[in-house]
């Protein structure tokens, strides 16, 4: 009997990316690794570093492990944070509570958090990447945004999304506490 030969990384990448409908340019924008590096990694031409395999696994958004092993279907993601395990940040003397609600395997991709402002509490942040976008829910209180020459205030149920390549700023300014769901979206195009 024949030995089977395991499938070698670059063919699992290719084979996943194509299932996908991927282009290389398109994996290479989610993934922050060059397309000339993906097309030498695909046809087995460089041995990729585990901390690459786990870039370009995060771009396909799959687990490590289909791309190292090659075997059957690719593992669905199912991910739990606890609440116990959620990261937790006091900013602006107390007055702004931060609760990062995504794992840490989403950084610089796909970032989520749970923003708590005291009365009078601001979070101001210098530019992001190019082209990053914020999305705010207002889940309680009212805010006022400020994003480069733009400003709104906005309340419960209100909904708001900028570009925060550039300096900005939420503000609580109501009598009362502001909770507001963020969600942060990079894009990596043009960082290389």
């Amino acid at each position: 009997m024949e030995p089977v030969e395991k499938p070698l990384v670059g063919h699992n990448i290719q084979k996943i990316r194509k299932k996908q409908n991927l282009t290389l340019g398109v994996l290479a924008e989610k993934s922050g690794v060059s397309k000339a590096m993906l097309s030498q990694i695909e046809a087995e031409k460089v041995n990729p570093t585990v901390a690459m395999v786990w870039k370009i696994a995060q771009g396909l958004g799959v687990d490590i492990h289909d791309l190292l092993s090659g075997g059957g279907e690719m593992s669905r993601k199912f991910n739990v944070t606890r609440k116990d395990t959620i990261t937790t940040l006091d900013t602006g003397h107390d007055k702004v509570h931060l609760q990062v609600l995504s794992p840490i395997s989403m950084v610089e991709d796909i970032e989520m958090y749970l923003l708590t402002f005291r009365q009078g509490g601001a979070l101001t942040s210098s530019s992001h990447f190019p082209r990053t976008e914020e999305y705010l829910t207002i889940i309680s209180g009212e805010v006022e945004v400020t994003a480069g020459d733009h400003s709104a205030r906005v309340q419960e149920g209100d909904f708001i999304n900028y570009h925060c390549d550039t300096d900005h700023e939420i503000k609580n300014i109501g009598k009362q506490e502001a909770v507001i769901h963020m969600v942060v979206r990079f894009c990596k195009k043009n960082w290389e």
